[in-house]
C-alpha cells in the first residue's frame, strides 16, 4: 500500500507559488532528512488567479489570496499552505498559525522597461495595479500615467510587451525564484520602499496541529520572521488596506530593528514619512509609528486607512 505523504503543502497554482512551494519542500527535507516524495505539492486555484482584469481592491482584497487555501487546511485536506506574506490579511482566522518564515530574499522592486524611474520617457503609462507602487512613482513623477496591469509575472512582461504600458513593476524576489535574472532594474529599496512582508515566504497551519508546526518550526527563520512580524503591526497599526499605500523597509541594527515606513494619497501627492527603532520583542514603537504617521497624515490621506481586508 502507498505510504501516507509526511505533510501535505497546499499552494496557489501560479509559476511563482509553484516556486515557492518547492522552495519550501526542498528546505523541509534537508531541515528533517526525508525523501521529496514525503511531501506533497497540493496546488489549489485561488479566487486572486481567476479574476484577472480589475484591481485586488475591487474584488475582494488580499482574501482572494488565501480564502480557498484557508477552507482546505481548516478540512483537513491539507496540512499546511505556503503564502507569499505580503499577500496574507493581517488578521487572520484564530484557528491558523504562520508557523515558519523562510529567509526573507530581495526586498527591492524592478522597474521594467526604464534604466530608471527619472528615466521613464514624460508622460509614458506605467503598468501597476498596486496601490504602493503608483503612488510612490506618482510622487516622484506626476507626469506619467499609471495603467492598471495584473497577473502573473509572464502575464505582465506580456502585456508589457505588447504595448499595453510603457513600464511596469516587478518584485525581485519573484523574479529572482523565477530564475528571471538580469530582468530590468533594481530599485534601491532604500529609496524606493518595499511593500510590507514583500519578498517574504510564509506557512501557515492549523494552531493546533502540534505536529505539523513542530515539523515547519525546523525551517523557520528567525530573523526574517522578526521583520515580517513588525511590518504586519505597522499595517494592523494603520488600518492598511489593499486601498492604502504603505511602503516600509526593516533593516537589523544589532540586536534591534530600524524601520523606515511611508504612507501616500493614491494620486501620489502626499507623502508622509516616519523611523522607528525597537527590540524586536517589543512592538509598542511600530504601533507609535503608525500612530504618528496618521497623526501627521492630512484628511484626504487618511481616509485611505482603517480598511477592513487587513
Amino acid at each position: 500500500m502507498p505510504t501516507s505523504p509526511l505533510l501535505r503543502l497546499g499552494t496557489r497554482q501560479s509559476p511563482l507559488a509553484m516556486a515557492q512551494a518547492r522552495e519550501t519542500r526542498a528546505r523541509l527535507c534537508a531541515a528533517l532528512g526525508c525523501a521529496e516524495e514525503a511531501i506533497e505539492l497540493v496546488p489549489v486555484i485561488a479566487s486572486g488567479d481567476k479574476i484577472q482584469d480589475r484591481p485586488l481592491a475591487d474584488i475582494g482584497g488580499k482574501a482572494l489570496w488565501t480564502r480557498e487555501l484557508d477552507i482546505w487546511l481548516m478540512e483537513g485536506r491539507i496540512d499546511a499552505a505556503v503564502h507569499s506574506m505580503k499577500d496574507v490579511e493581517t488578521r487572520r482566522p484564530e484557528a491558523i498559525a504562520i508557523a515558519a518564515i523562510l529567509p526573507r530574499a530581495d526586498k527591492a522592486d524592478m522597474l521594467i522597461g526604464a534604466a530608471s524611474v527619472f528615466a521613464i520617457p514624460p508622460g509614458a503609462r506605467v503598468g501597476t495595479s498596486a496601490p504602493r507602487r503608483a503612488a510612490q512613482l506618482l510622487n516622484e513623477r506626476p507626469d506619467l500615467t499609471v495603467v492598471g496591469i495584473r497577473g502573473n509575472v509572464a502575464t505582465r512582461l506580456a502585456k508589457l510587451q505588447a504595448g499595453d504600458a510603457d513600464a511596469t513593476f516587478l518584485a525581485a524576489a519573484g523574479l529572482e525564484r523565477l530564475g528571471e535574472t538580469g530582468v530590468g532594474t533594481r530599485l534601491d529599496p532604500e529609496t524606493w520602499l518595499p511593500a510590507p512582508a514583500q519578498a517574504a515566504i510564509g506557512i501557515e497551519c492549523r494552531q493546533d496541529d502540534v505536529r505539523v508546526r513542530g515539523l515547519l518550526a525546523a525551517i523557520d527563520h528567525g530573523d526574517s520572521r522578526e521583520e515580517v512580524l513588525a511590518e504586519r503591526h505597522l499595517l494592523e497599526g494603520l488600518g492598511g488596506s489593499c486601498h492604502s499605500p504603505i511602503a516600509v523597509l526593516t533593516r537589523r541594527k544589532g540586536a534591534e530593528l530600524h524601520m523606515a515606513a511611508a504612507i501616500f494619497s493614491p494620486d501620489g501627492a502626499s507623502r508622509i514619512d516616519g523611523e522607528a527603532t525597537f527590540r524586536p520583542d517589543d512592538p509598542a514603537p511600530v504601533a507609535a509609528l503608525a500612530a504618528d504617521l496618521l497623526a501627521r497624515a492630512p484628511d484626504h490621506v487618511a481616509v485611505h486607512f482603517g480598511g477592513s481586508d487587513r
